[in-house]
C-alpha cells in the first residue's frame, strides 16, 4: 500500500526523472536514505519507471493505430505488437476486439514496413486505420498528475523542471547516440558511469551528450506510472471532432487537466486524441460531462481500455510495469 511519501516521491520523479535523491529528500523533508529505499521498492514492485525518450521533433513523426481484430486472436496480436521496440501504448479496447497502439518509426522504411506491409498482411486483422500526429500538446511524456498528495508549486519549483520540456531546438542525432538512447530508454536513471560502460565513452563525454540533448529538447525523461496501483484503474481514449478554429483552445484545455496523460492533434475523422486515467467510471463520467462538455466539441467517441499490454516502454504484468530487455553494449 502506498502512503503519502511514496506518492510524493513518484510526483517528484515526474517533475525531474533524474533528480538526485538528496534533492528530493530536501524538498519532501525526509532523509536521502528514505527516498532511495522507497524508490527502489517502488521500482521493484512495478509501480514506476523512468525512461529517457526522444521528442517527436528529433525523430520520425509518430502514428496512432486502431485496428479491429478477430476477438480470439486479439491477445496474441497485441502481445506481438508490444514486443516491437518501435511500438508503444498497446491496449485492448472495445470489448477486446480492438487494439490501439502508437508507433514512432526511426525511418520511413520502418514505418512503411509496419503500416503498409506487416499489419495489413496479418490475417487476424479485420481492418486498420493509422493516424499521423500533427501536434502534441503534452509531447510523448505521460504527464498525468491526478495524485492524492500532489507536490505544492513551491516544492515543484525547488525540484527544478525538466529542461527537455522546453520548446525543442533543432539537433542532429548521431549514429553514435543509438546505444546511449537505447540504454536511457530502458532506464532513465542509469548513472553516467553505467552509461559509459554501455557506450564505451568516458563519463564526461556521456554527461556532456546527455545534457546537450536534454537542453536542446531532443531528450526528455518520462515517468511511467502503473496508475492502477495508485488507485486510478480506469483509462480511456477519447476521439474528438473539433472545428479548426477551436482546436488549439480545446487541445490546450484538455492537456492541462490532471486526468490527462496525452493530447494530440491527429489526422482522420476525429482530429483530437486524448488519453485519460481516472479513479472510477463515475470520475470518467464527470470528466466527460464537466471538462469536455464545457468545451466546443462537435463529436466525441470514448473507448475504455480493457487491458494495457504495454506503456511507453514497459510491458505490463497485470497492473504492474515490467522491465524490458537490457540495452545492447558496445562491442557485443
Amino acid at each position: 500500500m502506498l502512503d503519502a511519501v511514496d506518492r510524493q516521491i513518484v510526483h517528484a520523479m515526474q517533475v525531474d526523472g533524474r533528480a538526485p535523491f538528496s534533492r528530493i529528500a530536501t524538498v519532501l523533508g525526509v532523509s536521502e536514505q528514505t527516498v532511495a529505499r522507497r524508490w527502489r521498492r517502488l521500482r521493484a514492485d512495478g509501480v514506476v519507471r523512468v525512461l529517457g525518450l526522444t521528442t517527436p521533433e528529433a525523430s520520425e513523426p509518430s502514428w496512432h493505430i486502431r485496428m479491429r481484430v478477430q476477438p480470439a486472436a486479439a491477445g496474441a496480436v497485441a502481445d506481438a505488437l508490444a514486443r516491437r521496440p518501435d511500438v508503444s501504448w498497446v491496449s485492448l479496447t472495445a470489448g477486446g476486439a480492438e487494439i490501439t497502439c502508437s508507433t514512432r518509426p526511426r525511418t520511413p522504411r520502418q514505418r512503411d514496413a509496419l503500416l503498409l506491409d506487416r499489419l495489413p498482411r496479418t490475417v487476424q486483422v479485420i481492418d486498420l486505420a493509422a493516424f499521423s500526429v500533427l501536434h502534441s500538446y503534452v509531447g510523448g511524456a505521460y504527464e498525468w498528475t491526478d495524485f492524492d498528495d500532489p507536490l505544492s508549486e513551491e516544492q515543484i519549483a525547488a525540484l527544478g523542471s525538466d529542461a527537455a520540456r522546453t520548446t525543442p531546438t533543432p539537433v542532429a542525432l548521431d549514429p553514435e547516440d543509438e546505444l546511449l538512447l537505447a540504454a536511457l530508454a530502458t532506464d532513465g536513471r542509469l548513472s553516467y558511469a553505467e552509461l559509459a560502460g554501455v557506450t564505451g565513452w568516458s563519463e564526461s563525454r556521456v554527461a556532456r551528450r546527455v545534457e546537450a540533448l536534454r537542453s536542446a529538447g531532443a531528450l526528455y525523461f518520462d515517468l511511467e506510472i502503473a496508475a492502477e496501483l495508485l488507485g486510478h484503474p480506469v483509462s480511456a481514449l477519447l476521439w474528438l471532432g473539433v472545428a479548426p478554429k477551436d482546436l488549439a483552445h480545446v487541445g490546450e484545455s484538455l492537456a492541462r487537466a490532471p486526468e490527462t496523460g496525452f493530447t494530440a492533434v491527429v489526422t482522420g475523422p476525429a482530429n483530437l486524441m486524448v488519453a485519460v486515467t481516472c479513479r472510477d467510471t463515475a470520475h470518467l463520467y464527470r470528466f466527460l460531462t464537466d471538462r469536455v462538455g464545457a468545451l466546443p466539441v462537435r463529436t466525441l467517441e470514448t473507448s475504455t481500455v480493457l487491458r494495457r499490454v504495454k506503456q511507453a516502454g514497459s510491458l505490463m504484468d497485470g497492473p504492474r510495469l515490467t522491465d524490458p530487455e537490457p540495452p545492447p553494449v558496445r562491442g557485443r
